[in-house]
């Protein structure tokens, strides 16, 4: 019989899919989220994760936009899961107050399941659907 258990791969796209489908079908900003999923794992290379993670809340405008719904995506991904990289949430003060293998182990993971993210984004998220004042 085969083995029945996703692998840590398989989970990070079921998670991704899950992610952006729910962003399809509020379809307020999904052009806004595609762009910054395609961009954020740039940032994380260029800036690291910490930096890249208080980019996204400092350009959020509440809890409902496109950077508040990336980031929390990902919060959920390496803070609420069984294995995650933390153990609690906030995943920016997770970050701030975790040591030094946390961040190097975060920063992987966090590329690794956003490589998931970008792609679902691109294939499910329209081009021309709900920019950043979730216009059509």
């Amino acid at each position: 019989m085969p083995d029945t258990q996703l692998t840590h791969e398989q989970q990070r796209a079921i998670h991704a899919l899950d992610k952006v489908k729910k962003v399809a079908s509020e379809d307020k900003f999904t052009k806004d989220y595609k762009s910054y999923a395609e961009s954020l794992p740039t940032m994380i290379v260029v800036n690291g994760l910490g930096q890249a993670c208080a980019t996204l809340l400092s350009q959020a405008k509440g809890d409902s936009d496109a950077h508040r719904q990336l980031y929390d995506h990902l919060e959920d991904w390496l803070c609420e899961r069984n294995a995650a990289v933390y153990a609690k949430k906030p995943l920016i003060e997770a970050i701030i107050n975790g040591d030094q293998n946390q961040y190097v182990w975060a920063q992987f993971e966090a590329l690794a399941y956003l490589i998931w993210l970008k792609k679902f984004a691109q294939a499910h998220l329209s081009k021309g659907k709900g920019g950043a004042n979730g216009t059509k």
